[in-house]
């Protein structure tokens, strides 16, 4: 069947329309969706469940690490202990060269003994003369004389006494022993070395009582530090045992602050059960102390806290404001241009508000999306926190409601 030229020219026309309005169309459509692109990031405020925690780090300590050391210089004779050596009380870890203080004990002796020595002799004078005295030969001065030598005899033997107690301590304190039952964890001395302990006492032993109880040293910020209290649980793991949580319990918050770069921590101790001896003294310990578990609660990403709104939202806000402001005062008949005046705008800034004495919640100001996409500022309280969500105890929101976390520029926007 032919097609006429009539025909012909029609479907041509028909195609060229649809062509055109096909063309309209898609443009329309790319206007359209320029004009919907978003201009926020935002997350759904929902219901769940919200566990607050105080994260540190510490190191594991023996709860009793005795340090062993000496009170006379010396040179190490004996060696007697070594690491991870289990010792009892009393018993001897090293022995320093006593030839010194043999030869000094001897020379206390010796002293002692001529102090005896002077006393009999200064007795014996004094009996003499008191009979010289008696019949007049002699004068009481003389008389007191040897009284006096044989004090000054009493006072030499006591001293000679003394220094022999002093030199036979020192000898007693040339035999270190430990003093409590435990293990050796340190030893800083070897074999023929010398001992100096003329300014400090040197610390030549490290003991730990009892290495099945440990203790965490940890510091914690002074943000962090008013949820803490005596038995509050924890949790932490080492790099030896990475897929290990161990358990530990708060015993004592140390009041004594340490100041580090305009950085305020406190020193926080918690014990360890460490019946299998796995943690070894030394350790890093990454904790994780548990202040506060809610559930079922409304949430909002944290992030929506930190959101501020850019200068030309500001501005659109504060123009909103005044148009809804005089749109109420022409319907009631008064003047809103004096009213906008003498009423300021509230500062977006000053997020947190002023609360009573006996008010323990924080005041927030975040941004939700309104029926036309618009980011709207609303206040609320919110309780317990973490690093991804937070707990909205009231204010204009519900669970469903979209939260701006932050502003999209134009490339991010065309990206999505």
């Amino acid at each position: 069947m032919k097609i006429t030229r009539r025909k012909r020219l029609f479907i041509i026309l028909l195609l060229i329309a649809f062509a055109g309005a096909a063309a309209v169309y898609y443009q329309k459509m790319q206007g359209k969706a320029k004009q919907e692109e978003p201009k926020y990031r935002t997350a759904l405020a929902d219901r769940g469940n919200i566990t607050q925690t105080v994260t540190a780090s510490g190191t594991l300590n023996p709860v009793e690490l005795i340090n062993v050391g000496s009170q006379v210089s010396g040179t190490v004779v004996q060696l007697l202990a070594d690491f991870n050596d289990q010792v009892k009380q009393g018993q001897v870890l090293l022995k320093l060269d006593p030839t010194i203080f043999n030869a000094q004990i001897k020379q206390s002796e010796a002293s002692l003994a001529s102090a005896q020595a002077s006393k009999r002799l200064a007795q014996a004078n004094m009996e003499r003369n008191l009979m010289l005295v008696t019949r007049n030969f002699i004068s009481g001065s003389a008389l007191d004389q040897t009284r006096r030598e044989v004090e000054v005899a009493d006072a030499n033997i006591k001293l000679a006494k003394a220094q022999l107690e002093r030199v036979q301590a020192d000898l007693n304190n040339s035999v270190i022993r430990s003093p409590i039952d435990g293990v050796v964890i340190k030893r800083t001395i070897d074999m023929g070395q010398t001992v100096a302990a003329s300014f400090q006492t040197p610390n030549l032993f490290q003991i730990a009582r009892d290495l099945t109880k440990m203790q965490i040293d940890t510091n914690v910020s002074e943000a962090d530090v008013g949820a803490l209290k005596s038995g509050l649980s924890a949790r932490f793991v080492v790099d030896a045992y990475p897929d290990r949580e161990f358990d530990a319990s708060l015993r004592q918050f140390r009041l004594a602050a340490t100041v580090l770069q305009n950085v305020v921590t406190y020193n926080v101790v918690l014990d360890v059960d460490n019946k299998d001896v796995l943690l070894k003294p030394g350790m890093t310990a990454q904790v994780r102390l548990v202040v506060g578990n809610r559930q079922d609660i409304l949430r909002i990403p944290t992030a929506a806290l930190r959101y501020k709104p850019g200068d030309e939202e500001i501005a659109k806000e504060e123009k909103a404001k005044k148009e809804a402001l005089a749109k109420t005062d022409a319907a009631s008949g008064k003047n809103s241009a004096s009213a906008v005046a003498a009423a300021p705008l509230p500062d977006t800034d000053d997020d947190v508000g002023f609360r009573s004495k006996n008010e323990t919640t924080r005041s927030f100001k975040i941004y939700k999306l309104d029926e036309k996409n618009e980011a709207k500022a609303i206040d609320i309280k919110i309780g317990v926190s973490n690093f991804r969500y937070t707990e909205v105890l009231s204010g204009e929101l519900k669970a469903g409601d979209q939260v701006v976390i932050r502003a999209l520029d134009k490339a991010s926007a065309g990206a999505r």
